[in-house]
């Protein structure tokens, strides 16, 4: 079963979104990662959406720059959640996108992280996925204790360095 659909507008938005991709593995969630736009290959994003839900996907994430439709197109398809990436990189530094991407019509919600925020969509699907799974959930916890130890350590550091 593929847990997380992941997909990208265009293959220029790998390097920022293989983080995120990096992120579902190190938690041990199954993804499906590609490239599938919601303007020049409507048909292959519905061909997608079909066999994920047949597949038991349960969360969608969708990077993509500019009009960011990609997103909205998918969510107008699914009851899942789906979680937006705006892209920057355009004219507007991703603002458009950011814009295109939040400002969804009632009822069909996507959820939105920062500009290239793609780590934080993958934590955010892990802890919708944490809802149900008690091993997600705890190696959620398990990472931010270590983020936590590296806060205190980096700390200590500085402050040993200032005395």
């Amino acid at each position: 079963m593929t847990q997380v659909a992941l997909f990208i507008g265009s293959a220029s938005d790998a390097p920022v979104v293989n983080g995120c991709a990096d992120v579902l593995k190190k938690l041990g969630i199954s993804y499906r990662y590609t490239v599938t736009s919601a303007h020049r290959t409507p048909e292959r994003t519905e061909q997608l959406m079909r066999e994920l839900e047949e597949d038991g996907c349960q969360v969608y994430i969708c990077a993509a720059g500019m009009a960011a439709h990609l997103a909205g197109a998918v969510a107008a398809r699914t009851i899942k959640p789906v979680i937006g990436i705006p892209m920057g990189g355009s004219a507007l530094n991703g603002v458009d996108a950011l814009y295109a991407t939040v400002q969804m019509p009632t009822g069909f919600p996507v959820a939105t992280v920062a500009i290239d925020g793609a780590k934080n969509a993958a934590w955010l699907a892990a802890q919708i996925l944490a809802l149900h799974d008690p091993a997600v959930a705890e190696l959620i916890r398990a990472e931010r204790e270590s983020y936590k130890a590296s806060v205190e350590k980096a700390s200590a550091e500085i402050e040993l360095n200032r005395a």
